[in-house]
């Protein structure tokens, strides 16, 4: 368990950092344009299917999970961000974290840019939902992993979450559902292969995650 560091709680760094990475963006480009102009955003590196394979700008994978289109879809993200992030990266330690929310946000990216290949290869995407939703997932583990409760958290309440996220997600327009999901598997197995503490996954695992006791 990485939670405690020569006797100190360890400080989550990198959730703050990736905060202000994420903010700092925003108000550059709110500054000198609009987040909500889409034709803005594709400028300045949102993720388009049929840019990236026609024209190569393959990074645009990695910039568009840093851009958000407007104030409420940053501030949802971000409150996200910083309640799990904060609690996942001090079990997991930093460097672990980082790779979680790199993986869940670059894999997400790219099965969705599969899927909008097939579909809407000009679709303007953007945002950090698959790197959080991969927090998410990777939280569910380490949760699971202390018997369904840690830091505050339970299996059921991330599962109520995850289940309300995919579900308003799947009935609204202009949502990244693809990254969502892929996100949150990509984030849960990631935690899986990188989180070993806590107790094993026994017959407690039924109890616990559905509620019965």
């Amino acid at each position: 368990m990485q939670e405690y560091k020569n006797g100190r709680v360890l400080q989550p760094v990198v959730t703050w950092l990736l905060l202000a990475a994420n903010i700092l963006a925003f108000v550059y480009l709110e500054w000198n344009g609009s987040t909500e102009d889409g034709l803005y955003m594709v400028k300045h590196g949102t993720l388009v299917a049929a840019y990236v394979l026609e024209n190569g700008e393959y990074y645009r994978l990695f910039t568009s999970f840093f851009l958000h289109f407007g104030f409420s879809h940053l501030l949802g993200n971000m409150l996200l961000l910083g309640y799990l992030g904060v609690r996942l990266e001090r079990y997991v330690g930093h460097w672990r974290y980082l790779i979680i929310y790199l993986l869940s946000g670059l894999g997400g990216n790219v099965i969705s840019l599969v899927y909008y290949t097939l579909t809407y290869p000009y679709v303007n995407s953007a945002g950090a939902s698959g790197a959080v939703f991969g927090i998410v997932g990777a939280m569910l583990w380490v949760v699971l992993r202390h018997r369904g409760r840690l830091a505050g958290l339970t299996s059921r309440q991330l599962m109520l979450m995850i289940l309300f996220s995919i579900y308003n997600g799947l009935n609204s327009i202009g949502i990244n559902n693809a990254a969502h999901i892929s996100g949150l598997a990509i984030g849960f197995l990631s935690g899986s292969l990188l989180y070993r503490g806590g107790y094993k996954i026994g017959p407690w695992m039924k109890s616990r995650f559905f509620g019965r006791s």
